[in-house]
């Protein structure tokens, strides 16, 4: 099985126990793990955010040799709230990764860049969701990072083309969770913020500019089979990224 460079960080000494799973009122479902304080770990805020399908979210933190879960889920809007309002989808998102960010107080966020193989109305709807995502970031000065998904791929499945269940499977491995992440979009968060401890872990390890890693990277993604129009990612704190396109 293939890891990227950076999946040295990641071990299986830590299990996952007492998951609790939960129904909220606005189909949202979630699933909270062991909570701990913050010491010497960097805990970080994964979003896949969806143009019609739930948008995922995770919590994951790492202290350089392990990575657990804290918690993690879907918010899908219900057919009801989007007909009391056209906007409910966007307004449920935003409030959504605020209260994440209250809660769990997250280093960083990371979040899925939009790619141009996407129709023009999905990626505008997609454009929408994200840019209230990063608005949620701004307003509480979380720094946001942006991967392209076959990077995100790469990183977690050591091969840029890996399926949903694949995706799933690593995801459950690499965090020793004692359940297979469900849905598949809360999987994708989840790898995001996986995605994001592994590099920064490298940029430390190896004390890499944010220029000398992404050229490391480029290389990790050639030799996985990606392609090389994979553009870094960028951090802001306080103001909104623009958003990121990949091939």
């Amino acid at each position: 099985m293939a890891f990227s460079l950076y999946s040295e960080i990641l071990t299986k000494g830590w299990r996952e126990s007492r998951v609790r799973r939960r129904l909220g009122a606005m189909g949202e479902a979630t699933f909270t793990g062991i909570s701990s304080g913050k010491n010497g770990w960097m805990r970080v805020l994964g979003v896949d955010p969806a143009a019609a399908g739930p948008t995922g979210f995770g919590i994951v933190e790492s202290d350089g040799r392990r990575c657990r879960m804290l918690h993690y889920g879907a918010l899908k809007v219900t057919p009801k709230r989007q007909r009391e309002c056209a906007s409910a989808a966007l307004q449920d998102v935003h409030a959504r990764v605020c209260r994440l960010i209250e809660q769990f107080s997250p280093d960083a966020m990371a979040i899925e860049s939009v790619f141009t193989a996407l129709n023009m109305r999905t990626a505008l709807k997609l454009s929408e969701v994200r840019g209230v995502i990063l608005l949620a970031a701004a307003q509480h000065g979380v720094v946001v990072h942006s991967y392209a998904p076959r990077e995100v791929k790469a990183s977690v499945a050591g091969h840029g083309h890996a399926d949903k269940r694949q995706m799933q499977l690593m995801v459950r491995a690499l965090l020793s969770m004692n359940e297979t992440p469900e849905p598949s979009d809360a999987a994708d968060a989840l790898a995001v913020a996986l995605c994001h401890l592994q590099k920064e872990q490298a940029r430390r390890r190896f004390g890499l500019r944010d220029e000398d890693l992404s050229l490391k990277l480029r290389s990790a993604a050639r030799s996985a089979g990606l392609s090389a129009e994979i553009r870094p990612s960028r951090a802001t704190r306080g103001v909104l990224p623009r958003i990121v396109s990949t091939r």
